[in-house]
């Protein structure tokens, strides 16, 4: 079974965070759906709070701490990405785009992301198109339609005991696991640089080469 790498970042400041919750439920969708696909799904979830200051200290000192750098990688290196962030003034939040910041900005080439973004009123939802999706165009993401925004009236149950977001959530996830799955759809990265002792390269300039 072929194995997709997914990274959930969620910029949720609070303990529990709502953004968390839809982080959690985008991501649960999306492995029942590669799994009826025949895929299984590698899924790690990043609470950037917690990496708030090693991402200050990588803005200053250019140097991302250990921990900070595996999350890097992780991100870097997925097949797919569920970024989800709280608005702050109709945009995603500077912890959001501080951590893309600290991203190689041609790291994210053909990476498949999914959207999500939460926040205290329905005046917010625009953020996905507005805000959201332009970051990712920017760096050549492969973006999923369906962009998913939950407010306060989302998180209640409807009369037949669902919740409001189910149907949003299962569509999102199903066009984000439809783009992860096929044989082309696993990122293919470049050949890691070979690193040549210096007598060889020496060589290979005295030989014309």
């Amino acid at each position: 079974m072929e194995t997709r790498r997914i990274t959930v970042l969620s910029a949720g400041l609070g303990v529990p965070s709502s953004n968390r919750l839809l982080a959690d439920q985008l991501a649960a969708a999306t492995e029942r759906h590669l799994a009826n696909a025949g895929y299984r799904a590698e899924v790690q979830i990043v609470e950037l709070r917690d990496y708030a200051v090693d991402i200050a200290n990588n803005f200053v000192t250019g140097y991302a701490a250990p921990r900070l750098a595996e999350v890097i990688a992780a991100t870097e290196g997925a097949d797919g990405i569920i970024a989800v962030s709280p608005v702050f003034s109709a945009s995603y939040s500077g912890l959001f785009k501080s951590f893309i910041d600290v991203l190689d900005p041609k790291a994210l080439d053909g990476t498949v992301v999914l959207l999500g973004a939460t926040g205290g009123t329905d005046r917010h939802q625009m953020v996905l198109d507005h805000a959201m999706r332009p970051l990712f165009s920017y760096l050549r993401s492969r973006i999923v339609p369906t962009g998913i925004f939950a407010g306060p009236q989302d998180w209640g149950n409807t009369d037949d005991g669902g919740s409001p977001l189910s149907a949003r959530t299962e569509r999102a996830a199903a066009e984000f696991a439809g783009m992860l799955s096929g044989a082309d759809a696993a990122r293919r990265k470049p050949a890691a640089m070979e690193s040549l002792p210096f007598e060889q390269l020496l060589a290979g300039i005295s030989a014309g080469r």
